[in-house]
């Protein structure tokens, strides 16, 4: 008889918990400016506020990493609560030290299945919950559905929806809630009752399933603002980046905007990207909006979508305007240097590399491009707003997709009343481009506004001259 060869495996053991998983908010940075101060204040925090509030509510520290660390809670209820408690202890230990050296945790917390070995602990259930740990704001807590189901009616938070993301390397979607620490409401809610506005999220679905988010705010005649990468319907508000942009417009339109397919709100997992599924998207939330005939305005890429929807409905766009965008994509223009193609391929390779992350070598080459003029707390936040917004892959996707754009053939047909605006030393976009499209379009008129950036930015030259513009076209 032949000896049976058996292959013994070690029982594993599997428990349901809930994890929280915690970082700081730009270590990278912190670290190269103070490397040694910003080591002690970590240090000082987890011993003086993480260490104590772990211990209180029965937290098992499972591992540090550097700047982040690993817990283990058998009850979500409390590890919401140790949560809650360390970021608000966390605003009085940062309120005299200046912004740019504050050390600010993010945390993420779900409830799952998780695997035990040699005192580490795996599974969907870890990876969830560091995935929503990078979707929270600086100071902010990202949880699950199973979350907040777990935490209903035992704990008095107010919750913000994020919708359901396709989170990376997880293969189902998860609904996504922040949680409003500050009494007085999220920054977007605090703005927006300032200006006498309140936004109205909803959804809808694309022709092929893809979750749209969208939103109205303002009073007046409605219009339909397109959707772009870096756009987030909810912190689009909170950071200072789009925020006096979106107060100008809604101060005389009822705006409607929306996130893009892989983007914001909306589903960022999706099969298709291309200049007809966006179109299409347009489409969608026009008419879930309840738009009939409306004045539209594409943003940067945007432009070419607008384009294409104005020429495919004629009958539904009453005015048309075109700000920081192109006809024509990278790969599709023939006046692209040889050099501007070796930067567009190294822009790709550092999207995957650096997006939304605190590196410095990201940052010089594409937020200096976009924003060449902005104040250290608009560029900080448009590196938030990276993170938040959409997932490296994404971007990446979104590059390439928008460099095989090509409208120029549908320019002569537009039909209405177009007004084109560029910033006249946009090093994102060249203002050559916006110039060859109104030149295109019958009848357009072109606008060059001063300034460098290519978002429109509170203390730009050209942001009052865009406003004055838009009204004095439309009104």
């Amino acid at each position: 008889m032949t000896e049976d060869t058996f292959v013994v495996r070690a029982r594993v053991e599997r428990r349901l918990a809930a994890i929280l998983a915690a970082d700081v908010a730009g270590y990278s940075r912190l670290m190269g400016d103070d490397e040694e101060g910003t080591l002690a204040g970590l240090k000082a925090h987890r011993r003086e506020l993480f260490d104590h509030k772990l211990k209180s509510h029965r937290g098992r520290l499972i591992k540090t990493t550097g700047d982040g660390m690993l817990v283990e809670f058998s009850s979500a209820v409390e590890a919401v609560k140790c949560a809650v408690e360390v970021q608000r202890g966390m605003v009085g230990r940062n309120a005299s030290i200046p912004l740019d050296r504050r050390i600010e945790f993010r945390v993420g917390i779900n409830v799952g299945d998780i695997i035990e070995d040699e005192g580490d602990i795996f599974g969907d259930g870890v990876n969830v919950a560091a995935r929503l740990e990078g979707m929270a704001m600086r100071g902010g807590i990202c949880i699950s559905r199973q979350v907040l189901d777990q935490i209903d009616g035992k704990l008095k938070l107010p919750f913000r929806e994020l919708g359901r993301q396709n989170l990376k390397n997880i293969a189902r979607p998860i609904e996504v809630y922040a949680i409003d620490l500050d009494k007085e409401g999220s920054p977007a809610k605090r703005v927006l009752s300032a200006a006498n506005l309140k936004q109205d999220i909803r959804y809808c679905r694309a022709v092929d399933g893809v979750r749209l988010a969208y939103a109205k705010v303002g009073s007046g005649p409605g219009l339909l603002r397109s959707a772009h990468w870096l756009g987030h319907l909810e912190y689009d508000w909170n950071l200072p980046l789009y925020r006096d942009f979106l107060l100008g417009l809604a101060s005389s339109f009822t705006l409607v905007r929306y996130d893009a397919r892989g983007n914001g709100l909306s589903d960022w997992d999706v099969g298709e990207l291309s200049l007809d599924a966006w179109v299409k998207d347009m489409e969608t939330v026009a008419d879930a909006a309840g738009l009939d005939r409306f004045p539209l305005l594409g943003f940067s890429q945007g432009c070419a979508v607008s384009i294409a929807f104005a020429v495919r409905h004629p009958q539904r766009v009453s005015h048309l305007i075109l700000y920081g965008g192109f006809a024509v994509g990278a790969n599709k223009n023939p006046n692209l240097s040889a050099a501007d193609r070796e930067r567009f391929a190294a822009m790709k390779t550092l999207m995957k590399l650096g997006w939304g992350a605190d590196e410095p070598t990201f940052r010089q080459l594409f937020t200096s491009s976009m924003l060449p003029s902005a104040t250290k707390e608009q560029v900080d936040a448009f590196n938030e707003l990276q993170r938040l917004s959409a997932s490296a892959e994404s971007a990446v996707r979104y590059l390439e997709t928008v460099a095989d754009f090509d409208v120029r053939p549908l320019l002569k047909q537009v039909k209405a009343p177009t007004l084109v605006m560029h910033v006249r030393d946009d090093r994102r976009v060249p203002i050559s481009l916006g110039r060859d499209m109104a030149a295109e379009i019958p009848g357009a008129r072109f606008v060059s506004l001063p300034g460098q950036n290519h978002m429109l930015l509170s203390q730009d030259p050209g942001a009052p001259i865009f406003q004055e513009e838009v009204r004095n076209f439309l009104l």
